[in-house]
């Protein structure tokens, strides 16, 4: 959608984007520091040019977009979560990655169309959005069309959110938790479920429902993901209530299996194990109690 976007409206967007950053208020953190200064970080810690761990062709993710050529994935360094079990955690924790220009990500936007990709998936895009939005602009100007993205945590600013409309086609947002303090303990998000709920409702209003083409390939819509959590830490029964009857019955839901106690899960008792077979059956049988139908379930192995 960015060249359904004119010239000047895209650069107003950029500019509106980086004025976040001066009193950073980019996620909902608002952690006020001036990233345009670069000397001072917040609680993601990254500052003005992007930081990036990885740009491929990805085959692992649903199957509308990796399709046959794959997603076009560029992995962003850092994250605006903590999340104890996170599995990525040398990249959104540790923070492995290599610092860009704007110029630079730009290349590897087009890099990626030149591999054939069917879309370009921004993995852990929140904390860089005015960067991303930067580098758009200058891929555009070399042919860049293809279909973008946003692969998100879910935690998101409202304000950040509304500059991406028209920009994003597939928002591929995580829905974590129904519960305040499991959001706290786990992932040091504050609001995490009311600020996740909104988000969800404006990037349903900016693309609906998953629309595929021909081929099976995602061109434009909301992809939720839930990842089952040991001991239903990630509250099925709420997400599942929330998105029947406040989105859409017909919305399309990725319910992942593949939750294992990686970074720091192992000083956390009750998540210090995989799911079980009982428990993931038992979150799908919540999906289809609420007539949800549209998505992907996954086996244990």
């Amino acid at each position: 959608m960015v060249l359904m976007i004119s010239d000047t409206e895209l650069q107003k967007r950029i500019d509106a984007a980086y004025g976040l950053l001066a009193s950073c208020r980019v996620c909902p953190r608002e952690c006020g520091v001036d990233r345009l200064k670069n000397d001072k970080l917040g609680f993601c810690r990254s500052g003005l040019n992007p930081v990036i761990s990885s740009v491929s062709p990805h085959y692992g993710e649903e199957p509308p977009l990796s399709g046959t050529k794959g997603s076009g994935t560029v992995f962003f360094t850092n994250c605006n979560l903590r999340c104890v079990y996170c599995q990525n955690y040398p990249i959104s924790q540790l923070g492995n990655g290599e610092e860009r220009t704007t110029g630079e990500l730009a290349c590897q936007m087009l890099w990626l169309q030149e591999q054939g990709c069917h879309n370009l998936n921004l993995v852990t895009p929140t904390h860089f959005v005015p960067q991303i939005l930067k580098a758009l602009g200058i891929a555009r100007e070399r042919d860049f069309n293809l279909p973008i993205v946003y692969n998100t945590s879910g935690y998101e600013s409202m304000e950040t959110l509304r500059l991406l409309d028209g920009i994003v086609d597939i928002y591929l947002p995580d829905m974590r938790y129904s519960d305040n303090a499991a959001a706290m303990k786990y992932s040091i998000a504050p609001d995490y479920p009311e600020i996740n709920r909104a988000a969800i409702k404006e990037m349903y209003r900016q693309v609906g429902n998953l629309v595929l083409d021909e081929e099976g390939i995602a061109k434009q819509g909301l992809i939720i993901r839930h990842l089952v959590l040991p001991g239903n830490i990630a509250g099925t029964e709420g997400v599942m209530k929330f998105l029947a009857g406040e989105i859409s019955k017909d919305v399309t839901i990725s319910l992942m299996s593949q939750y294992f106690p990686a970074y720091r899960a192992r000083k956390f008792n009750e998540i210090n194990r995989r799911i079980t077979t009982e428990e993931y059956e038992k979150a799908y049988q919540i999906m289809l109690k609420y007539g949800l139908e549209n998505g992907w379930i996954q086996n244990l192995d």
